[in-house]
Formats: structure tokens, sequence, C-alpha cells
């Protein structure tokens, strides 16, 4: 049962992503505030089902990733983050990458695939990686040109990279709470 929740939120989470992409008139049908409403109720009882579905996935290991990789996630990870905070804080990292949000989430992604080697975490972590491409693909597509953020501050970069430092050490904290330790333990 855990990976069909896990599945049915994943397609829910891309299908309430793509939606407006996909079918703008259906979208636009809708109205702006009941439109944003149902996606969501969407969106939310999307990420409650891939938890819950994640968290009650039987364990099959398809792979052992090496424990070094702990070191390459967690820098993937803040560099993920990095983006995200860049995408509300235009620094000179914001005028190179257009797609600021989605590219934090190739790189989160790209993180977790590499240090869980369960059926679970390929098929969650792979279909979010294949999202974020596909929506990059689709908005490039629509949208061919981007207008750069002018007057961009490598101070913004600074400041943004000291609140995805913040949000690791929050995420660290609530995954060490979870049971997922995601620091490197001393002598492993």
């Amino acid at each position: 049962m855990g990976y069909l929740l896990l599945i049915l939120g994943i397609a829910l989470w891309i299908g309430g992503h793509l939606f407006k992409r996909l079918a703008p008139a259906k979208r636009a049908a809708m109205g702006e505030n009941a439109g944003k409403g149902v996606m969501a109720v969407v969106l939310l009882a999307s990420i409650v089902l891939m938890v819950i579905g994640y968290r009650s996935a039987a364990l099959v290991t398809v792979w052992s990733p090496p424990s070094f990789m702990i070191h390459i996630n967690n820098l993937l990870v803040l560099i993920g983050l990095w983006f995200f905070a860049l995408s509300a804080i235009p620094g000179k990292m914001s005028a190179r990458v257009r797609h600021k949000q989605l590219t934090g989430v190739k790189s989160w992604a790209i993180a977790h695939l590499l240090v869980n080697g369960d059926l679970a975490s390929i098929i969650l972590f792979g279909a979010m990686l294949a999202w974020a491409v596909l929506s990059v693909i689709l908005i490039n597509k629509a949208e061919p040109t981007w207008e750069r953020p002018a007057n961009a501050s490598a101070r913004n970069d600074l400041i943004a990279l000291v609140v995805a430092v913040v949000l690791f050490g929050v995420i660290a904290v609530v995954h060490t709470w979870l049971g997922y330790y995601p620091l490197p333990m001393s002598g492993a």
C-alpha cells in the first residue's frame, strides 16, 4: 500500500504543477482564486500521500551507497537551498540562472538519489528530478525569452547563502528528529 500511496502522491504533485501548462484553458476557467485554492489542496494532499507512502513503503534495497556520498549529498542540498533562497533574494547568481527553484529541486533530488539506495527513495527522488527537468523544458518552450534581473548584488548572494545554511540546519534537526541522521558521524 505504501508504494501505491507514494506513486499517487507523486502523480498528484506532478499533475497539479503541470496542469496550468498542459491545460491552460481549463485552469483559467477555474478562476484565479478558486484555481489557486484547488491547486493548494491538491498539492497539500500530494505531499501527505508522498510522506505516508514513503514512510510505509516496504524496504527494497536496490543498491548500497558508499558512505562518502553523504558529504556530496549535504553539499548538493545546501546548493539547492541556496538556489531556493536566490529566488527570493536576487543576487548575481540570480541573473545567471533562470529557474532557481527548479534548479534547487534538481540539486536536492540528485543529492538524495546519491545517498538512498532503496526503491521508495529512487521512485520519489527520481520522480522529483524528472518533474523539475520536464518543468524547465515546458517553461522554456512556452516562454523562450527571459529578462535577466538587473542590478543584482553579490552581497545578496552571500545573504542567500546564510539563509540556505540556516535552513540546512533546521532541516538537519528535523531529519534527525525523524530518525534520518543527515550529518556524517565521526569514525564513519
